[in-house]
């Protein structure tokens, strides 16, 4: 006489999901409710609102301004004798001869230098900052730097004027005219621009550096690297998108600064920014009073030039040190 078996239950934990063959179909499983995919928040229709005082102020403080040197750079002035408001091309074309294209050509060249001595000179700064234990040092160096990089025109003019000045007091403790030093020169000049490109700089890089994670340095040194192989093959390469950034923004400010230059040396030293202000005075020739509009355009010009290049680099830099 043989008996039935008895029927074991089982726990949902001991049955095969797998559908195998030890599986019992007695068996029931629970199945987990698949959570629903959380849906990212979208802004409300009027929020675009908010942005409406930002793009009005752009349109009345640049938009307007630029639209205005664009029309009056290719027309004549009111001074021309055929009237004003007609279209040519003589206020763009003197704006690149003569003593206006050497003054293009001057200001080029002081800002390229200018900004790539101080991408130079900052960096190691900015890294002697960003290692330094002590705390109370990164924020006053990181504090004048702000200080610096705004203190330019009128009053950074007069005070190297009476420092390094033709009478200036360390002229004379050093007795620099005997050796040729003259203030009013490029070679003046560039170590002027240098006072606040320099801690602009330092302002520019710190937040890069302080992006350089320790575990890559940390990876470096237990594959044997020396520290300027490190910098040679890892910080370097990392730090060269922001490097290229800060150098252009550091042109672009010494390319638009024009106080401490025509209060320091006038006319000695050619500069676009200060032929602009002659022109505007009326230091033109007759007929042409719509020069000063013409440099401006294409000073307008460097500058779309130097965004077009920076943004890019930034998005760049922002990839490895986000």
């Amino acid at each position: 006489m043989t008996t039935a078996p008895t029927p074991v239950p089982t726990t949902p934990a001991a049955t095969d999901l797998g559908g195998g063959a030890g599986a019992s179909r007695t068996a029931t499983t629970t199945t987990t409710p698949t959570p629903r995919r959380q849906r990212g928040l979208r802004p409300r229709g009027g929020s675009w609102l908010a942005t409406v005082p930002l793009f009005l102020f752009f349109a009345i403080g640049f938009g307007l301004p630029a639209v205005a040197i664009v029309i009056g750079a290719f027309t004549t002035s009111t001074d021309a004798e055929g009237g004003g408001g007609q279209f040519t091309l003589d206020n763009v074309t003197a704006s690149v001869q003569g003593a206006y294209w050497t003054a293009m050509v001057s200001s080029l060249k002081l800002s390229a230098l200018t900004a790539l001595l101080s991408t130079v000179i900052g960096l190691p700064i900015a890294q002697a900052v960003v290692t330094s234990r002590h705390t109370w040092l990164r924020q006053a160096v990181l504090t004048a730097s702000g200080v610096l990089a705004n203190f330019g025109g009128l009053p950074l003019a007069f005070a190297f004027v009476a420092t390094l000045g033709n009478a200036g007091e360390i002229t004379k403790l050093l007795h620099l005219t005997d050796h040729g030093w003259s203030l009013y020169t490029f070679t003046g000049l560039t170590i002027v621009y240098l006072y606040f490109l320099i801690p602009l700089m330092v302002l520019t890089i710190t937040p890069a550096l302080d992006g350089l994670r320790v575990q890559w340095r940390e990876a470096a040194h237990n594959n044997r690297a020396t520290t300027v192989q490190y910098w040679r093959h890892v910080a370097l390469p990392i730090l060269l998108p922001s490097l290229l950034g800060g150098f252009v923004l550091l042109f672009g400010s010494a390319f638009a600064a024009y106080a401490t230059a025509a209060a320091m040396v006038g006319a000695t030293v050619p500069l676009v920014s200060r032929s602009i202000a002659d022109a505007l005075s009326g230091n033109v020739l007759v007929g042409q009073g719509n020069l000063a509009l013409a440099l401006s355009l294409n000073m307008i010009v460097v500058a779309v030039l130097v965004m077009a290049v920076y943004l890019p680099l930034q998005r760049r830099s922002a990839r490895w040190l986000s």
